[in-house]
């Protein structure tokens, strides 16, 4: 059974830890801002490394072919003035032409995608875990980041989120993790 103190410290503790995480930066201790964001995740993402476009036009083997070449399993579809009309992904591509018999190099990639009008998007400020609560509801596995202008500027995947809220994690603990062992929870355990 535990103490008082320590049902009155513990919830304390992980409400601080919710809040603030700590890095060095020369020597000195200084809080994080508060909570991940999209842009963060995308730019650990192997989309921001990538074109992550196809033109709607364009026959579903080029689609095919990104996804091939870059191991990805969705890219954001543009119109012939380059902007965002809707996403492609690897599942448009087994259920709308494998298994009904097409052939990729014959249907044009705006007849199997999913149109901007139904599209599930967020903004680059929103945070991590707002992006995987979208996800989530609507069982999507990518999630389109538009600007205020409705220019498409990024793609996450849910494991590119995954990874962030991750080391999110694994930081907090570590601080933590440091500070009960009389390390001082800003100095870190490298």
């Amino acid at each position: 059974m535990l103490s008082l103190a320590s049902r009155v410290a513990r919830p304390i503790a992980t409400q601080a830890a919710r809040r603030h995480q700590f890095q060095l930066t020369a020597g000195f201790a200084q809080t994080v801002k508060e909570g991940l964001t999209a842009t963060d995740a995308w730019n650990k993402s192997c989309y921001s490394e990538m074109d992550y476009t196809v033109n709607e036009d364009d026959p579903v083997f080029a689609a095919v072919q990104k996804f091939a070449a870059y191991n990805i399993g969705c890219l954001v579809t543009v119109d012939s003035a380059g902007k965002i009309s809707g996403v492609v992904s690897e599942r448009d591509y087994v259920c709308k032409i494998a298994l009904l018999g097409k052939t990729s190099k014959d249907v044009a990639i705006k007849e199997i995608s999913t149109k901007s009008a139904n599209l599930i998007t967020a903004s680059p400020g929103e945070t991590v875990s707002d992006c995987m609560a979208k996800m989530l509801m609507k069982d999507i596995r990518h999630l389109p980041l538009l600007d205020e202008s409705g220019g498409v500027v990024g793609i996450v995947s849910i494991k590119d989120l995954v990874k962030s809220e991750l080391k999110e994690k694994e930081d907090a603990i570590r601080t933590l993790s440091d500070f009960a062992l009389g390390k001082g929870g800003h100095f870190g355990s490298d």
